[in-house]
Protein backbone atom coordinates (compact mmCIF):
# COMPACT_ATOMS: atom_id res chain seq x y z
CA UNK A 1 0.00 0.00 0.00
CA UNK A 2 1.49 3.13 -1.23
CA UNK A 3 1.95 6.27 1.87
CA UNK A 4 -0.44 9.62 1.79
CA UNK A 5 1.36 12.31 0.98
CA UNK A 6 1.71 14.16 4.25
CA UNK A 7 -0.67 16.97 3.08
CA UNK A 8 -3.41 14.50 2.13
CA UNK A 9 -4.80 13.28 -1.39
CA UNK A 10 -5.87 16.04 -3.76
CA UNK A 11 -7.55 16.33 -7.12
CA UNK A 12 -4.38 17.46 -8.45
CA UNK A 13 -2.23 14.25 -7.24
CA UNK A 14 -4.98 12.23 -8.66
CA UNK A 15 -3.99 13.84 -11.83
CA UNK A 16 -7.00 16.69 -12.62
CA UNK A 17 -5.58 19.47 -13.05
CA UNK A 18 -8.44 21.94 -12.95
CA UNK A 19 -6.02 25.15 -13.28
CA UNK A 20 -4.57 23.56 -16.74
CA UNK A 21 -8.45 23.64 -17.50
CA UNK A 22 -9.43 27.31 -16.59
CA UNK A 23 -6.06 27.96 -18.49
CA UNK A 24 -7.36 26.09 -21.97
CA UNK A 25 -10.46 28.10 -21.51
CA UNK A 26 -8.98 31.25 -21.68
CA UNK A 27 -7.11 30.65 -24.60
CA UNK A 28 -10.08 29.46 -26.81
CA UNK A 29 -12.69 32.13 -25.43
CA UNK A 30 -11.60 34.34 -28.34
CA UNK A 31 -12.01 32.00 -30.73
CA UNK A 32 -15.25 30.41 -29.58
CA UNK A 33 -16.65 33.88 -29.75
CA UNK A 34 -16.24 34.50 -32.97
CA UNK A 35 -18.91 32.27 -33.87
CA UNK A 36 -21.55 34.20 -31.90
CA UNK A 37 -24.21 35.97 -33.33
CA UNK A 38 -26.61 38.58 -32.02
CA UNK A 39 -28.82 35.19 -31.15
CA UNK A 40 -26.13 33.59 -28.54
CA UNK A 41 -26.93 35.05 -25.49
CA UNK A 42 -24.28 34.39 -22.20
CA UNK A 43 -21.04 34.05 -23.78
CA UNK A 44 -18.63 31.48 -22.61
CA UNK A 45 -18.63 29.74 -19.30
CA UNK A 46 -22.23 28.99 -18.48
CA UNK A 47 -23.73 25.90 -17.41
CA UNK A 48 -25.76 25.71 -20.77
CA UNK A 49 -25.47 27.88 -23.94
CA UNK A 50 -28.40 30.02 -24.99
CA UNK A 51 -29.73 30.34 -27.99
CA UNK A 52 -32.54 32.56 -29.33
CA UNK A 53 -34.84 30.69 -31.00
CA UNK A 54 -36.99 33.90 -32.02
CA UNK A 55 -36.49 33.63 -35.49
CA UNK A 56 -38.60 30.02 -35.64
CA UNK A 57 -41.88 32.12 -35.29
CA UNK A 58 -41.70 32.52 -39.01
CA UNK A 59 -42.11 28.82 -39.65
CA UNK A 60 -45.20 27.17 -40.13
CA UNK A 61 -44.14 24.00 -38.80
CA UNK A 62 -40.32 24.24 -37.92
CA UNK A 63 -38.65 20.99 -37.46
CA UNK A 64 -35.77 20.29 -35.36
CA UNK A 65 -32.84 18.57 -36.67
CA UNK A 66 -29.95 17.12 -34.62
CA UNK A 67 -26.93 15.20 -35.49
CA UNK A 68 -23.55 13.54 -33.21
CA UNK A 69 -20.47 12.43 -34.34
CA UNK A 70 -16.95 12.09 -33.62
CA UNK A 71 -13.97 11.72 -36.37
CA UNK A 72 -12.98 8.09 -35.84
CA UNK A 73 -9.21 6.85 -36.07
CA UNK A 74 -8.48 10.03 -38.31
CA UNK A 75 -7.17 11.15 -34.63
CA UNK A 76 -4.29 8.71 -34.42
CA UNK A 77 -2.66 11.06 -37.46
CA UNK A 78 -3.17 14.42 -35.51
CA UNK A 79 -2.54 13.10 -32.38
CA UNK A 80 1.19 11.58 -34.05
CA UNK A 81 2.05 14.77 -35.72
CA UNK A 82 1.24 17.10 -32.49
CA UNK A 83 -1.28 19.07 -35.25
CA UNK A 84 -4.68 19.85 -33.52
CA UNK A 85 -6.14 22.75 -35.20
CA UNK A 86 -7.62 20.49 -38.20
CA UNK A 87 -9.03 17.87 -36.54
CA UNK A 88 -11.95 20.58 -35.27
CA UNK A 89 -12.87 21.27 -38.78
CA UNK A 90 -13.28 17.31 -39.54
CA UNK A 91 -15.36 17.70 -36.18
CA UNK A 92 -17.96 20.18 -37.48
CA UNK A 93 -18.17 18.52 -41.21
CA UNK A 94 -19.02 15.16 -39.56
CA UNK A 95 -22.22 16.77 -37.33
CA UNK A 96 -23.51 19.81 -39.59
CA UNK A 97 -23.50 17.98 -43.20
CA UNK A 98 -25.06 15.52 -41.64
CA UNK A 99 -27.74 17.50 -40.42
CA UNK A 100 -28.35 19.55 -43.88
CA UNK A 101 -29.11 16.31 -45.73
CA UNK A 102 -32.24 17.07 -45.03
CA UNK A 103 -32.45 20.76 -46.07
CA UNK A 104 -31.71 21.38 -42.19
CA UNK A 105 -29.86 24.76 -41.31
CA UNK A 106 -27.41 24.56 -38.76
CA UNK A 107 -27.96 26.54 -35.90
CA UNK A 108 -25.47 25.73 -32.69
CA UNK A 109 -23.17 22.99 -31.85
CA UNK A 110 -21.54 21.84 -28.75
CA UNK A 111 -18.36 19.77 -28.49
CA UNK A 112 -16.85 17.30 -25.96
CA UNK A 113 -12.90 16.74 -25.56
CA UNK A 114 -11.73 13.78 -22.93
CA UNK A 115 -7.92 13.56 -22.79
CA UNK A 116 -5.60 11.69 -20.19
CA UNK A 117 -4.16 14.94 -19.19
CA UNK A 118 -4.81 18.26 -20.05
CA UNK A 119 -2.36 20.77 -21.93
CA UNK A 120 -4.48 23.97 -22.13
CA UNK A 121 -2.27 24.63 -25.70
CA UNK A 122 -3.47 21.66 -27.20
CA UNK A 123 -6.89 21.54 -26.15
CA UNK A 124 -7.21 25.38 -27.43
CA UNK A 125 -5.74 24.20 -30.67
CA UNK A 126 -8.73 21.35 -30.70
CA UNK A 127 -11.52 24.08 -29.75
CA UNK A 128 -9.78 26.62 -32.05
CA UNK A 129 -10.09 24.42 -35.15
CA UNK A 130 -13.58 23.44 -33.96
CA UNK A 131 -14.47 27.33 -34.01
CA UNK A 132 -12.93 27.79 -37.56
CA UNK A 133 -15.13 25.01 -38.68
CA UNK A 134 -18.22 26.19 -37.28
CA UNK A 135 -17.41 29.49 -38.69
CA UNK A 136 -17.02 28.10 -42.02
CA UNK A 137 -20.35 26.03 -41.48
CA UNK A 138 -22.48 29.66 -40.15
CA UNK A 139 -22.93 27.43 -36.81
CA UNK A 140 -23.00 29.35 -33.63
CA UNK A 141 -20.05 26.56 -30.85
CA UNK A 142 -22.64 27.33 -27.86
CA UNK A 143 -20.93 24.82 -25.29
CA UNK A 144 -18.63 22.09 -24.43
CA UNK A 145 -16.67 20.24 -22.00
CA UNK A 146 -13.25 19.10 -21.74
CA UNK A 147 -13.11 15.75 -19.09
CA UNK A 148 -9.84 14.61 -17.99
CA UNK A 149 -9.42 10.89 -17.54
CA UNK A 150 -6.47 10.01 -15.89
CA UNK A 151 -5.80 6.15 -15.23
CA UNK A 152 -8.70 5.60 -17.89
CA UNK A 153 -6.53 7.28 -21.16
CA UNK A 154 -3.08 7.56 -21.64
CA UNK A 155 -1.18 11.10 -20.62
CA UNK A 156 -1.27 12.51 -24.30
CA UNK A 157 -4.80 10.16 -25.81
CA UNK A 158 -7.74 12.46 -26.76
CA UNK A 159 -10.78 11.96 -28.16
CA UNK A 160 -13.63 14.65 -29.51
CA UNK A 161 -17.16 14.20 -30.56
CA UNK A 162 -19.63 16.93 -30.90
CA UNK A 163 -23.67 17.63 -31.67
CA UNK A 164 -25.55 20.14 -33.40
CA UNK A 165 -29.57 21.58 -34.07
CA UNK A 166 -30.60 23.01 -36.74
CA UNK A 167 -34.35 23.60 -38.49
CA UNK A 168 -35.92 23.14 -41.41
CA UNK A 169 -39.68 24.09 -42.78
CA UNK A 170 -41.63 21.14 -42.62
CA UNK A 171 -42.83 21.30 -46.31
CA UNK A 172 -39.24 22.15 -47.38
CA UNK A 173 -37.76 18.54 -46.12
CA UNK A 174 -35.85 16.85 -48.30
CA UNK A 175 -35.71 13.28 -48.39
CA UNK A 176 -36.58 9.75 -50.06
CA UNK A 177 -40.25 10.84 -50.63
CA UNK A 178 -39.28 13.85 -53.28
CA UNK A 179 -36.99 11.53 -55.49
CA UNK A 180 -38.56 10.57 -58.53
CA UNK A 181 -37.83 8.68 -61.71
CA UNK A 182 -35.71 10.28 -64.23
CA UNK A 183 -33.38 12.48 -61.21
CA UNK A 184 -30.24 13.20 -62.11
CA UNK A 185 -27.55 12.45 -59.40
CA UNK A 186 -25.21 14.68 -58.81
CA UNK A 187 -21.07 14.31 -57.21
CA UNK A 188 -19.61 17.24 -54.84
CA UNK A 189 -15.94 16.72 -55.03
CA UNK A 190 -14.25 15.57 -51.58
CA UNK A 191 -11.30 17.17 -50.34
CA UNK A 192 -9.67 13.84 -49.92
CA UNK A 193 -10.41 11.19 -47.34
CA UNK A 194 -12.24 13.30 -44.80
CA UNK A 195 -12.68 11.66 -41.86
CA UNK A 196 -13.83 7.75 -42.47
CA UNK A 197 -11.68 4.54 -42.98
CA UNK A 198 -9.46 5.26 -41.34
CA UNK A 199 -8.20 2.05 -39.65
CA UNK A 200 -8.24 0.77 -43.47
CA UNK A 201 -6.10 3.82 -44.63
CA UNK A 202 -3.17 3.31 -41.63
CA UNK A 203 -3.02 -0.42 -41.50
CA UNK A 204 -2.31 -0.04 -45.59
CA UNK A 205 0.34 2.90 -44.59
CA UNK A 206 1.86 0.48 -42.13
CA UNK A 207 1.98 -2.64 -44.46
CA UNK A 208 3.80 -0.27 -46.66
CA UNK A 209 6.12 0.33 -44.61
CA UNK A 210 5.65 4.20 -44.77
CA UNK A 211 6.49 6.68 -41.66
CA UNK A 212 3.69 9.73 -41.52
CA UNK A 213 6.69 11.58 -43.02
CA UNK A 214 7.32 9.52 -46.43
CA UNK A 215 6.53 11.89 -49.40
CA UNK A 216 4.25 10.18 -52.13
CA UNK A 217 5.26 11.30 -55.32
CA UNK A 218 1.76 10.84 -56.76
CA UNK A 219 -0.06 12.98 -53.50
CA UNK A 220 2.74 15.53 -54.06
CA UNK A 221 3.00 16.09 -50.18
CA UNK A 222 3.58 13.45 -47.48
CA UNK A 223 1.69 10.62 -46.38
CA UNK A 224 1.22 13.05 -42.86
CA UNK A 225 -0.46 15.69 -44.52
CA UNK A 226 -2.49 13.70 -47.05
CA UNK A 227 -4.42 11.94 -44.25
CA UNK A 228 -4.64 14.64 -42.15
CA UNK A 229 -6.34 16.72 -44.72
CA UNK A 230 -9.37 18.61 -43.06
CA UNK A 231 -12.85 16.72 -44.21
CA UNK A 232 -14.69 19.86 -46.85
CA UNK A 233 -17.76 21.69 -44.91
CA UNK A 234 -20.64 21.72 -47.44
CA UNK A 235 -22.96 22.88 -45.12
CA UNK A 236 -23.83 26.86 -46.31
CA UNK A 237 -23.54 25.55 -49.75
CA UNK A 238 -26.35 22.90 -49.07
CA UNK A 239 -28.54 25.14 -47.26
CA UNK A 240 -28.12 27.90 -49.81
CA UNK A 241 -29.06 25.40 -52.80
CA UNK A 242 -32.25 24.12 -51.01
CA UNK A 243 -32.87 27.74 -51.12
CA UNK A 244 -32.69 27.97 -54.26
CA UNK A 245 -33.86 25.38 -56.18
CA UNK A 246 -37.39 23.93 -56.25
CA UNK A 247 -36.24 20.77 -57.89
CA UNK A 248 -34.03 19.70 -55.41
CA UNK A 249 -34.87 16.33 -53.89
CA UNK A 250 -32.35 15.23 -51.51
CA UNK A 251 -28.71 15.03 -50.32
CA UNK A 252 -26.56 12.18 -49.02
CA UNK A 253 -23.21 12.98 -46.92
CA UNK A 254 -21.01 10.21 -48.11
CA UNK A 255 -18.97 9.18 -44.88
CA UNK A 256 -18.73 5.54 -43.44
CA UNK A 257 -20.20 3.15 -45.60
CA UNK A 258 -18.94 4.83 -49.25
CA UNK A 259 -21.24 6.33 -51.74
CA UNK A 260 -23.65 3.87 -52.62
CA UNK A 261 -24.51 2.40 -49.32
CA UNK A 262 -24.87 6.48 -48.46
CA UNK A 263 -26.99 7.05 -51.76
CA UNK A 264 -29.30 4.03 -51.43
CA UNK A 265 -30.23 5.49 -47.53
CA UNK A 266 -32.01 8.57 -49.55
CA UNK A 267 -33.88 7.16 -52.18
CA UNK A 268 -37.07 5.39 -52.24
CA UNK A 269 -38.01 1.88 -52.05
CA UNK A 270 -38.95 0.86 -55.86
CA UNK A 271 -36.44 3.31 -57.12
CA UNK A 272 -32.75 2.88 -58.11
CA UNK A 273 -29.76 5.19 -58.94
CA UNK A 274 -27.40 4.49 -61.87
CA UNK A 275 -23.81 5.43 -60.71
CA UNK A 276 -21.15 5.13 -63.72
CA UNK A 277 -17.85 4.80 -61.69
CA UNK A 278 -15.78 6.47 -65.11
CA UNK A 279 -17.73 9.30 -64.27
CA UNK A 280 -14.80 11.33 -62.44
CA UNK A 281 -11.22 11.38 -62.46
CA UNK A 282 -10.71 9.32 -59.14
CA UNK A 283 -7.89 11.24 -56.86
CA UNK A 284 -5.11 9.68 -56.35
CA UNK A 285 -4.88 9.90 -52.60
CA UNK A 286 -7.49 6.36 -53.67
CA UNK A 287 -5.88 5.02 -56.10
CA UNK A 288 -2.09 5.00 -54.05
CA UNK A 289 -4.36 3.45 -50.85
CA UNK A 290 -5.26 0.74 -53.39
CA UNK A 291 -2.31 0.18 -55.22
CA UNK A 292 0.02 0.31 -51.68
CA UNK A 293 -2.57 -2.23 -49.95
CA UNK A 294 -3.77 -4.10 -52.68
CA UNK A 295 -7.34 -3.33 -51.53
CA UNK A 296 -10.22 -5.04 -53.41
CA UNK A 297 -11.70 -2.47 -55.09
CA UNK A 298 -14.89 -3.05 -53.94
CA UNK A 299 -13.90 -3.08 -50.39
CA UNK A 300 -12.19 0.63 -51.19
CA UNK A 301 -15.66 1.89 -52.22
CA UNK A 302 -17.61 0.46 -49.55
CA UNK A 303 -15.10 2.27 -46.99
CA UNK A 304 -14.07 5.26 -48.57
CA UNK A 305 -15.86 8.42 -49.92
CA UNK A 306 -13.35 7.81 -53.53
CA UNK A 307 -13.41 11.61 -54.35
CA UNK A 308 -17.71 12.19 -53.75
CA UNK A 309 -18.23 14.03 -50.40
CA UNK A 310 -22.04 15.02 -50.52
CA UNK A 311 -24.40 14.02 -53.54
CA UNK A 312 -27.37 15.88 -54.45
CA UNK A 313 -30.81 14.34 -56.28
CA UNK A 314 -32.43 16.91 -58.56
CA UNK A 315 -34.96 17.45 -61.33
CA UNK A 316 -33.52 17.20 -64.40
CA UNK A 317 -34.07 20.88 -65.30
CA UNK A 318 -32.26 22.06 -63.06
CA UNK A 319 -29.39 19.99 -62.58
CA UNK A 320 -26.94 21.84 -64.50
CA UNK A 321 -27.51 25.31 -62.98
CA UNK A 322 -27.34 23.25 -59.29
CA UNK A 323 -23.95 21.71 -60.78
CA UNK A 324 -22.84 25.42 -61.63
CA UNK A 325 -23.77 27.10 -58.53
CA UNK A 326 -21.93 24.83 -56.75
CA UNK A 327 -18.94 25.05 -58.82
CA UNK A 328 -19.37 29.02 -58.01
CA UNK A 329 -18.99 28.46 -54.79
CA UNK A 330 -15.48 26.45 -54.78
CA UNK A 331 -16.86 23.00 -55.13
CA UNK A 332 -16.35 21.11 -58.15
CA UNK A 333 -19.33 19.34 -59.13
CA UNK A 334 -20.58 16.83 -62.11
CA UNK A 335 -23.53 14.37 -63.03
CA UNK A 336 -23.25 10.87 -62.18
CA UNK A 337 -25.78 8.99 -63.03
CA UNK A 338 -29.67 8.89 -63.21
CA UNK A 339 -32.62 7.40 -60.70
CA UNK A 340 -34.68 4.87 -62.64
CA UNK A 341 -36.90 2.16 -61.87
CA UNK A 342 -35.36 -0.79 -59.82
CA UNK A 343 -35.18 -3.53 -62.12
CA UNK A 344 -34.51 -5.58 -59.28
CA UNK A 345 -30.94 -6.86 -59.87
CA UNK A 346 -29.69 -9.51 -57.21
CA UNK A 347 -27.44 -7.51 -54.03
CA UNK A 348 -23.81 -7.67 -54.69
CA UNK A 349 -20.72 -5.97 -54.91
CA UNK A 350 -21.98 -3.78 -57.41
CA UNK A 351 -25.40 -3.35 -56.23
CA UNK A 352 -26.85 -2.21 -53.29
CA UNK A 353 -30.31 -1.84 -51.90
CA UNK A 354 -30.85 -0.03 -48.34
CA UNK A 355 -28.49 0.82 -45.82
CA UNK A 356 -27.73 1.40 -42.27
CA UNK A 357 -31.20 -0.26 -41.13
CA UNK A 358 -32.99 1.86 -44.20
CA UNK A 359 -35.28 -0.20 -45.96
CA UNK A 360 -34.57 2.39 -49.04
CA UNK A 361 -33.74 2.39 -52.45
CA UNK A 362 -31.11 0.57 -54.98
CA UNK A 363 -27.98 2.08 -56.08
CA UNK A 364 -26.23 0.29 -59.11
CA UNK A 365 -22.31 0.59 -59.44
CA UNK A 366 -21.05 0.38 -62.99
CA UNK A 367 -17.79 0.80 -65.25
CA UNK A 368 -14.15 1.26 -63.85
CA UNK A 369 -12.76 3.90 -61.89
CA UNK A 370 -11.04 6.70 -64.06
CA UNK A 371 -7.03 7.45 -62.62
CA UNK A 372 -6.58 11.06 -62.19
Amino acid sequence: MSSVPSEGITYAAAGVDTEAGDKAVELMKSAVARTHGPEVLGGVGAFAGLFDASALKAYDRPLLASSTDGVGTKIVIARALDVHDTIGQDLVAMVVDDIVVCGAKPLVMTDYIACGRVVPERIADIVRGIAEGCEMAGVALVGGETAEHPGVMEPDDYDVAGAAIGVVEASRLLGPERVRSGDVVVAMASSGLHSNGYSLVRRVVEHAGWSLSTAIPELGRTVGEELLEPTRIYSQLCVSLAESFEGLRAFSHVTGGGLAANLARVLPKGLAASVARDAWDLPAVFSVVQAAGAVPWNDLESTLNMGVGMVAVVDPAEADALIAASAAAGVPAWTLGTVGADAGLPTGPDVVRGAKGVDGGTVVMSGAYRAS
